[in-house]
């Protein structure tokens, strides 16, 4: 009896060997379509695969999305370091580009003063009280500078020296409000027409041109100079151009208001306008009191 179970293991095993390499040759087989048990194994197996995939692949794609995430965050703030460093070397080179343009119209500026030697000067100080009205240079008494030298930046006139010291000099702007500082210009035209700039009007920004010959025709666009009657100023700087044409005292003369060519707000490199001949007193006028020019600077 035993034997006889021991054979039919036997027998069942080389069955079932049989069965299976009979289902490996008939799988081998070039065939166009699966057999049934195939068919069932395939999508069993594949109907389990894809209860895998799918969980696994939803879960990668977040992590990949995360990781893209963060990779666009990263790139994104290199970005922004980059278009700040553009923006600022872009600030600098406008900056560089305006600085350049200015000093070679201040270059070219030089041909203009003929009789007066061209000293180079910068803003180095200007007090919030006082900012319409002095600046503080850094040359002085060392480099030449003396009082009631003109100076001029490359858009025009904007001042003259009122006080020195051995290395620094302040200068009164002409939008001072100093009843006794005048300019002798004159009005660009067919024909000229001479006149004093007496003030500043700071609600209009504008100086004032007074004591104009009523008979001379004067309008509005036309260009105001200095004169250089007025042992000061050089002749033929730029002061500005007139905006209004009005009567002045009685009708007797005529009065103007001049927009500066010169910007007294923006002021970085000016020229200092040495005369080579002897100045003479004139209608340009004196200044205020030097202690008060002095109190000025040290509160500087």
């Amino acid at each position: 009896m035993p034997q006889f179970f021991s054979n039919k293991r036997l027998i069942l095993l080389l069955v079932g060997v049989i069965f299976l390499v009979a289902l490996i040759s008939f799988s081998l087989k070039d065939r166009d379509n699966a057999s049934l048990p195939e068919q069932i194994v395939k999508d069993v197996v594949g109907f389990g695969q894809s209860l895998f995939s799918k969980p696994t692949q939803y879960i990668t794609g977040v992590f990949d999305n995360v990781d893209s995430l963060l990779n666009t965050y990263e790139e994104n703030e290199r970005l922004k370091g980059r278009l700040e460093e553009f923006a600022k070397l872009q600030a600098d080179v406008n900056d560089l580009a305006s600085e350049n343009t200015r000093l070679r119209e201040i270059v070219d500026k030089q041909d203009d003063l003929r009789d007066y030697e061209p000293i180079q000067a910068t803003v180095i100080a200007r007090n919030p009280d006082q900012w319409e009205k002095k600046v503080i240079l850094d040359k002085g008494e060392v480099h030449g500078v003396k009082k009631n030298m003109a100076i001029i930046t490359a858009q025009g006139l904007i001042g003259k020296v009122i006080l020195t010291t051995p290395f620094t000099s302040s200068v009164e702007l002409l939008s001072t409000q100093n009843p006794i500082y005048r300019v002798s210009a004159k009005v660009m035209g067919k024909k000229q027409a001479f006149g004093l700039i007496e003030g500043y009007d700071d609600e209009r920004k504008e100086l004032i041109l007074k004591r104009i010959d009523s008979n001379i025709e004067i309008e509005v666009g036309q260009q105001v100079m200095s004169s250089g009657l007025g042992g000061i100023f050089p002749q033929g700087l730029l002061i500005g151009e007139i905006t209004e044409v009005s009567t002045d005292d009685y009708g007797l003369t005529k009065m103007a208001y001049i927009k500066p060519a010169a910007d007294f707000q923006l002021l970085d490199h000016v020229i200092i306008a040495k005369r080579l001949m002897t100045t003479a007193d004139g209608a340009d006028g004196d200044n205020t009191s030097t202690d008060d020019v002095a109190e000025d600077e040290d509160a500087s």
